[in-house]
């Protein structure tokens, strides 16, 4: 079942205007964008996910109410924005991450837990997982792991990974996970499972996680009108360390160094913490829903635009 994470800390943290424009990044299976819609009276909602399965899923879910569902990448928002007519937004959410939807579906091949073709692409199309284990080189694969996965034992994994896939293709995710299994010692393996780490790092390379989510911040924000509000769930520390630097960088004023007098760069910042520190999920919400453990969320405020 679809559980969104952290929805009424979102939602408050939006501060919906029942007259406003907001864009869903990240629809998954709808239950951010119910909520928001729900606030709506002559405002707009816009739902973006770049998994067309995601997109069936969220406009059943809002049949009825004044939302516009769009297949894409959230990277593209200045354009979707741009055809729709729209100029300035009230508020942007971006749940970051695979979604429940995609967990549940075994043959999309995100679990570990299940044996399913290796595939992880959110949007179904380009590059999979398949492509990543048998065609990158050691040097990349052990690289991917240690940056993305944070790995300790990122290079005895690629090289079993080379080694193995000499006399075959590595074609499932059972298949992977037992070579990751192999690959660090019985200690590890006994404490929890250690796929998680290698399962993420090939998802984010697979789907450019970083790399969008980069842009997508930088576009969400300008499309703000002053006094509009973005904000972002993250389920690691690569994309909240990411997510918490950019919105430092909004919120930067004067550039000019120290020893000057006074400031002659004339910046003043752009926005402002409406989060000083993540909000995380309630004891009560992971009991409940395990998935959200991880979860943080940022929200900042755009309070002009030089």
């Amino acid at each position: 079942m679809h559980l969104p994470v952290l929805l009424d800390e979102t939602i408050e943290g939006l501060d919906i205007k029942p007259d406003g424009i907001y864009i869903d990044g990240t629809a998954g299976g709808g239950g951010h964008s119910l909520e928001i819609a729900k606030r709506l009276e002559t405002g707009r909602l816009i739902a973006i996910d770049r998994d067309p399965d995601a997109i069936k899923a969220a406009s059943e879910r809002l049949y009825g109410y004044s939302a516009k569902l769009v297949n894409a990448n959230f990277s593209e928002v200045d354009r979707i924005a741009r055809e729709l007519g729209i100029d300035k937004i009230d508020g942007m959410l971006m749940d970051l991450g695979v979604s429940s939807y995609q967990l549940d579906n075994r043959e999309r091949g995100f679990s570990y837990h299940d044996d399913a073709p290796l595939d992880m692409r959110m949007s179904r199309e380009g590059l999979s997982a398949k492509d990543v284990v048998n065609g990158y080189s050691y040097e990349d694969l052990s690289r991917i792991i240690f940056e993305y996965g944070e790995e300790r034992y990122a290079k005895t994994i690629a090289s079993n990974i080379v080694k193995l896939r000499e006399s075959k293709p590595i074609e499932s995710t059972a298949e992977l996970a037992e070579i990751i299994k192999m690959s660090v010692p019985p200690k590890v393996r006994r404490e929890k499972n250690p796929c998680r780490k290698t399962f993420q790092a090939i998802r984010i390379e697979v789907n450019n996680e970083l790399g969008s989510l980069s842009e997508a911040l930088d576009k969400a924000f300008e499309l703000l009108k002053t006094g509009g509000r973005l904000a972002v769930i993250t389920f690691h520390s690569l994309e909240d360390r990411l997510v918490k630097q950019r919105f430092a960088s909004f919120c930067q004023g004067c550039t000019c160094p120290p020893e000057f007098p006074v400031c002659v760069c004339g910046k003043t910042p752009r926005g402002r913490l409406i989060t000083k520190k993540p909000i995380e999920p309630s004891e009560e919400e992971q009991r409940i829903n395990p998935r959200s453990r991880s979860a943080k969320l940022r929200i900042i405020e755009k309070i002009g635009d030089k």
